[in-house]
C-alpha cells in the first residue's frame, strides 16, 4: 500500500448542472445569452419560467439554446412520473435567479412557492444565485433591500447576489437597476461553486475501485470496476472543503481535486486494515469500492501450472474459495453513536422495481445510513464508463434519483444529498493510527 496526493481541480461548471430561473423583467430578453455562456462553460442547464417572464422572451428560444426541455408547470410531472420541482431541486448543483424582479425577491424571502420556479429554490439545497434587475426606484426601495437582505442574511447562507449595474434602464430612468452583463453572472456562478465549503471540517473516506484477490504469484480473482465514480467523489468533497482519504483499489485514477490523501490497497485484507486505521476518525464513509465476495482458500506458491490441477494439460482445476468479510456491515457493527455516517453502494445488474427492492434490502442488512444505486448493466453506465445514473435510498425511508451525467457531476448531486444529513464535523474526532504503509 502506498499514499500520495493530488492538485489538479476541475473547471467549476463543468458538468454542473445549473437551474436557470428567468421571471417577468424586460431583462429577460438577456436570458438567452446567459443561457448560451453556461452551455459554452460546460454547465447541464435546466430553464424555469414564471408565466410572467414568457411575455417577454418565448421558452422556445431558451429550449432551443439550452438542449432541455423548458419548466414552465408547477403541476407537471416529470419524465419518470417523478415530482418536476423536486427533482429539479435534488439535481440542481446551482440555481441562478436572472432576471431577479422585485416582486420574485419578495416571494422567495416570503418563503412562497406558488409557482414551479419558486417551489424549485424553496426545495434545493444548492446554492442560489439572484442578479436582480428592475427600476432604480424599486431597487432602492427600503421594502425591496430588507426582502434581499433576509434572503442573504438569513437564509442558511444558500443566497448571493450578483448585481445590479448602473446605467440607463429601459424605463427611461438612469441608476442601479439594470441587470449585470450575462458574462459577469457566469463568473460570479463560477466562483460561487469553486468556493462553495459546505463540507469544510468533516474528514471524509471514500474507498474506490476493485480488490485483486491472489490465485498465485500472478494470477488474481477480481471484477470490472474502474474506481471512477469513488474518485470522483473523493474529488468533489475535497472541492467543498473535506478532508479526504481515498482508499484506492488497483486501475482507480488520480484524482481531480486538492488535499485529497491516497491510500493505494491491493486486496479486500489490505483494504480491511485501513478501514480499520481510518473509519473511528471519520465523519463519513462512503464504500465505493466494489469489494470481492470470495478470494481463494489458498494462495498457490509460483505460478500455477495447468497441469497442476491433477489432470493433463487442460484438465479442470477446482479452486476452493472462502467468503470476504462484508466490510461495510463490519463497520456499521463497530461503530459507537452516529458516526461515522456510513453510505454504501449496490451495483446490480437490473433497474426499476428490481434494483429499489435490491437496494433497501442491502439498506437494511448492512445497517448503514444510505445506500447509492445503479444497474451497472445499463448501456453507457456500467463499469468503466465515464456518466452514471443513480438513486440514492436513505435509511429514514426516503429516496432521491440522480439523472444521468459525468461520474464528477454526478458526485457533487450526491454529496448536495448527502451534506446536510452529516451535520457538523465532531468536535473531538476519535484517536487513529498511523495510516498503513506499503
Amino acid at each position: 500500500m502506498g499514499e500520495t496526493s493530488t492538485s489538479e481541480e476541475a473547471p467549476p461548471l463543468q458538468g454542473r448542472r445549473v437551474v436557470l430561473g428567468v421571471t417577468g423583467g424586460i431583462a429577460a430578453y438577456k436570458a438567452a445569452e446567459l443561457c448560451r455562456l453556461l452551455v459554452k462553460a460546460g454547465a447541464t442547464v435546466r430553464v424555469v419560467m414564471t408565466e410572467a417572464a414568457t411575455r417577454f422572451i418565448t421558452p422556445l428560444t431558451l429550449q432551443t439554446l439550452s438542449g432541455a426541455a423548458v419548466g414552465l408547470d408547477i403541476f407537471a410531472a416529470g419524465p419518470d412520473g417523478d415530482i418536476d420541482h423536486i427533482r429539479l431541486a435534488d439535481e440542481a448543483d446551482l440555481v441562478v435567479v436572472a432576471p431577479a424582479t422585485a416582486d420574485a425577491i419578495a416571494r422567495l424571502a416570503a418563503g412562497m412557492a406558488n409557482d414551479l420556479l419558486t417551489a424549485v429554490v424553496l426545495a434545493t439545497r444548492a446554492p442560489v444565485l439572484l442578479a436582480p434587475a428592475m427600476n432604480v426606484n424599486m431597487w432602492e426601495n427600503p421594502l425591496t433591500q430588507a426582502n434581499l437582505g433576509r434572503l442573504v442574511g438569513t437564509a442558511g447562507g444558500r443566497f448571493d447576489t450578483v448585481g445590479p449595474d448602473r446605467g440607463e434602464l429601459a424605463c427611461g430612468w438612469v441608476g442601479a437597476g439594470r441587470l449585470i452583463e450575462p458574462a459577469e453572472i457566469v463568473e460570479a456562478a463560477a466562483r460561487l461553486l469553486a468556493d462553495r465549503q459546505d463540507l469544510r471540517g468533516l474528514a471524509v473516506v471514500v474507498t474506490a475501485g476493485p480488490t485483486h484477490e491472489p490465485v498465485d504469484a500472478v494470477r488474481f480473482i477480481g471484477n470490472r470496476s474502474s474506481g471512477k465514480m469513488g474518485a470522483a467523489l473523493a474529488a468533489a468533497a475535497a472541492a467543498r472543503g473535506a478532508s479526504v482519504t481515498l482508499v484506492a483499489g488497483p486501475g482507480t485514477p488520480a484524482v481531480a481535486g486538492p488535499g485529497v490523501r491516497r491510500i493505494d490497497i491491493r486486496t479486500a485484507a489490505e483494504l480491511e486494515l485501513a478501514l480499520g486505521d481510518l473509519a473511528p476518525g471519520a465523519d463519513v464513509v462512503v464504500m465505493a469500492a466494489a469489494v470481492a465476495d470470495f478470494r481463494p482458500r489458498e494462495i498457490a506458491p509460483g505460478k500455477l501450472g495447468r497441469r497442476q490441477s491433477g489432470g493433463d494439460a487442460g484438465g479442470d482445476l477446482t479452486l476452493a474459495l472462502t467468503p470476504v468479510p462484508d466490510l461495510l456491515a463490519g463497520l456499521a457493527e463497530a461503530r459507537r453513536g452516529p458516526r461515522p455516517y456510513l453510505v454504501g453502494f449496490a451495483a446490480e445488474t437490473a433497474g426499476g422495481e428490481a434494483l429499489a427492492a435490491r437496494a433497501r434490502a442491502k439498506l437494511a442488512e448492512k445497517g448503514c445510513d444510505a445506500i447509492i444505486a445503479n444497474d451497472v448493466s445499463a448501456s453507457g453506465i456500467g463499469f468503466d464508463a465515464d456518466d452514471n445514473e443513480v438513486t440514492v435510498f436513505f435509511a429514514d425511508g426516503t429516496r432521491a434519483a440522480v439523472s444521468r451525467a459525468a461520474k464528477r457531476a454526478v458526485a457533487d448531486r450526491l454529496w448536495t444529498l448527502l451534506g446536510p444529513r452529516l451535520g457538523p464535523a465532531r468536535s473531538a474526532a476519535a484517536p487513529t493510527r498511523e495510516a498503513p504503509r506499503a
